[in-house]
């Protein structure tokens, strides 16, 4: 006899499987391994159709939707979050008056709920091994420090407040690697959800908190793994509330009869973890070392320093003043070969009222060219440089039709959040 499920069960778990199946696209899991990207590849444009679509005719947020890119919370991502719900909610009941007379949803539940926990488990791991690196926020370069805090964004601030501590971050990654491990044993799958949801919902309030533009990835991350502990509801409650006897959980127990069922379980799961776990480890463990091995781009040496003397046309010295937004105040060399300089002028890229470059020395013509991306073909300028001394740079170039002659010398200014303090005593706030 097959067990009945309630009716406000089956019209749930109907909503649910079709919001987060199409939120989720586990499907698409499968472009982590190489050569498998293709086959998302139609979907995603068919799926981008429908949501531009859809927006014109029915939702209309804007005009001309901002896909997503940077940022999760775009238009795009809310005219899609609308067509998901849309689709849930009229999928939901045509289901239903189709579909009245079925007692239960037993195996397609125990599908759909694998998934889930595969699909959590994936993002986990994406988040978690960039975070044992301290790779995902890094530390805070000179041209941040050189920044008035004031000037930043609440989620740049985030970034660095999490990224000046290595062991903070670390701890954050352990604990989000340690979640999507326990999620891929079924013994532990409760375990991993208490561990998961702890982790989600601190991410979900640093990102509502700073206004992070991850938040309704993030949101659905914690949804995912809230579903999924609501079919563990009376055991937790047993456990953590009434202090009763909790029965173990069989519902991801599945028989499988042949052989080669068996065998196929065993090589998914070990693909997944060698794309979801092994290889992005390897990854991020080569990068960590690129980083730790960068030094100075030479001759250049990283610093910040100051424009002491700033002349036009080789006659028209220009004072440094507050006022002047777009004469150079300073500017930093970093060791990755970026860099920024305290002004305004747009021809830079503009953040946080500093224009950032990236720098490439020319040693055989002692020329410096400067670009707005690494990438750029031809420079945004080229400047011929002199480095009488260590502390000193002599730097020339054609600037908006003048000739512009700059003095650099390195900064006296000491940045004490470089230091990575840590004291056990402590004798009065810092």
């Amino acid at each position: 006899m097959l067990p009945v499920w309630p009716s406000w069960r089956k019209i749930g778990f109907r909503f649910a499987f079709i919001y987060l199946v199409l939120y989720t696209t586990p499907w698409t899991l499968a472009a982590i391994i190489p050569g498998l990207d293709s086959v998302t590849q139609y979907y995603d444009q068919a799926w981008d159709w429908i949501v531009r679509a859809a927006n014109a005719s029915i939702f209309q947020l804007k005009d001309e939707l901002v896909p997503l890119a940077g940022s999760g919370d775009t238009s795009f991502g809310w005219a899609q979050l609308c067509l998901t719900l849309l689709v849930a909610v009229v999928g939901c009941a045509l289901w239903s008056a189709l579909d009245r007379k079925r007692p239960n949803y037993d195996r397609l539940d125990y599908w759909f709920r694998l998934s889930l926990r595969y699909y959590i488990s994936f993002y986990c791991f994406t988040y978690g091994i960039i975070k044992l690196f301290a790779l995902q926020m890094p530390f805070p370069n000179l041209s941040q420090m050189a920044t008035p805090l004031g000037d930043f964004l609440p989620m740049r601030l985030s970034w660095m407040f999490i990224g000046y501590s290595t062991p903070y971050q670390i701890f954050s990654g352990v604990m989000e690697v340690l979640a999507g491990v326990l999620l891929l044993n079924r013994k532990t799958v409760a375990l991993g959800l208490v561990t998961a949801i702890g982790v989600f919902a601190h991410v979900v309030v640093l990102n509502l908190s700073y206004d992070i533009p991850v938040k309704l990835f993030s949101i659905h991350l914690l949804l995912c793994c809230i579903f999924l502990a609501l079919y563990e509801l009376q055991r937790f409650l047993n456990f953590f509330i009434f202090n009763r006897v909790s029965e173990p959980d069989t519902s991801f127990n599945i028989q499988l009869d042949k052989k080669w069922m068996r065998y196929a379980r065993v090589v998914a799961k070990i693909t997944f973890i060698v794309f979801a776990a092994i290889v992005p480890f390897y990854e991020s463990y080569n990068r960590y070392n690129s980083i730790e091995a960068m030094s100075d781009v030479k001759p250049i040496r990283s610093g910040l320093y100051d424009v002491d003397l700033y002349v036009l046309n080789g006659r028209d010295t220009v004072p440094s003043l507050m006022s002047d937004t777009i004469r150079w105040h300073d500017v930093v060399f970093d060791k990755n070969g970026g860099g920024s300089i305290k002004t305004s002028d747009p021809m830079f890229r503009q953040r946080y009222r500093r224009g950032y470059f990236t720098y490439k020395p020319d040693t055989t013509r002692e020329v410096l060219e400067l670009r707005l991306f690494p990438a750029d073909s031809l420079p945004l300028m080229t400047m011929k440089y002199k480095l009488p001394d260590e502390n000193t740079r002599h730097l020339w170039t054609d600037y908006k039709g003048d000739s512009l002659y700059l003095r650099l010398r390195r900064s006296k200014r000491h940045f004490q959040l470089a230091e990575r303090q840590f004291h056990w005593l402590s004798e009065a706030n810092r």
